[in-house]
């Protein structure tokens, strides 16, 4: 076979994809094909979080977000951030983050998150993913914390309707804050007659 015939187009072909940017050709989809993008309408119709509250006391923190728009939301996340004491420290959920070279974990809790909104987990450590919001559809988003750290401080929320792609959002609430003071004093508690600690108003 002549060199630059039909036998060797196997291998030409090979070596075109070779070179070629990755996702860009030869039967590759790119990895941003079918992320979302355009605008969502989303809209949080509530928002609560205890003003005051204590030591060793188990509050919520509750979102209600509507989707407003005409389609449905690809994956409603959410990110909650506790703005720093100190400027110029990194915002991190439900915490402090402390310069101290001697600790393996900069990061010290302001509240125990006891339990986050079911199967929220991301790579993201300030942000959970929630899932699909269909249109018109409400959904409660809720992060149950334990308080630990006495003391006032500022947490911020913002929502995004993915992860990927480059969604935007229309003209709704979809960020906010809540100023909240700890006290010292922990909550009061006693043992009912079943044994159980049973600690005074839980903020659920």
């Amino acid at each position: 076979m002549v060199a630059g015939g039909m036998g060797d187009w196997p291998g030409r072909l090979a070596v075109v994809c070779a070179l070629a940017l990755a996702g860009a050709g030869c039967g590759q989809e790119r990895q941003d094909d079918g992320a979302p993008s355009g605008e969502f309408d989303l809209d949080v119709t509530g928002a609560s979080f205890p003003a005051e509250q204590r030591i060793a006391q188990p509050v919520t923190l509750a979102l209600e977000v509507a989707n407003r728009g005409d389609r449905p939301v690809p994956d409603l996340a959410v990110t909650i951030e506790t703005e720093p004491l100190d400027g110029g420290r990194a915002r991190v959920s439900f915490a402090q983050r402390r310069e101290d070279a001697a600790l393996a974990d900069s990061s010290r809790p302001v509240w125990i998150l006891d339990e986050g909104p079911a199967g929220g987990e991301s790579a993201y450590t300030s942000t959970w993913a929630v899932g699909p919001l269909g249109e018109g559809r409400t959904r409660r988003v809720e992060f149950k914390l334990t308080a630990v750290q006495a003391g006032s401080y500022t947490v911020a929320w913002r929502l995004a309707a993915s992860l990927e792609g480059d969604a935007s959002l229309g003209g709704g609430r979809t960020r906010g804050e809540f100023d909240v003071r700890i006290a010292d004093a922990p909550v009061p508690a006693r043992v009912n007659g079943d044994g159980d600690v049973v600690r005074g108003s839980d903020g659920r």
